[in-house]
């Protein structure tokens, strides 16, 4: 395993309960290891031609660069959004135990 085998992803949703349903399939599904939902944050931002100031919800999830194609198309498929925020991030570094417990929780069935 290799600190830049694990991802961390962000996604906004409109409101806790919705990100916490996705999260918990997610999860559910070993697509990722955890889900952080973080409420109160704000959002600006264009959106067909206006300006938009709204509240809502990140979330931070772990998985493994392997499984953030499976993810991404999930989380898509999943959110309300016409086009959802799904942006990952390298680890650069890490606790190497919380790393290899990434990788385990997110390993399929048949790995």
């Amino acid at each position: 395993m290799n600190e830049k085998d694990i991802l961390v992803v962000m996604s906004t949703f409109p409101d806790t309960e919705t990100a916490r349903q996705v999260g918990r399939l997610v999860v559910e599904e070993s697509l990722v290891a955890c889900v952080n939902v973080v409420p109160g944050i704000r959002s600006i931002y264009t959106w067909n031609g206006a300006m938009r100031d709204e509240a809502e919800v990140l979330m931070i999830l772990k998985t493994t660069a392997d499984r953030f194609p499976a993810l991404r198309e999930r989380l898509v498929a999943l959110h309300p959004y016409d086009v959802p925020e799904v942006v990952a991030v390298a680890v650069a570094g890490g606790h190497d135990a919380y790393l290899r417990w990434v990788t385990d929780a997110t390993r399929t069935p048949d790995a």
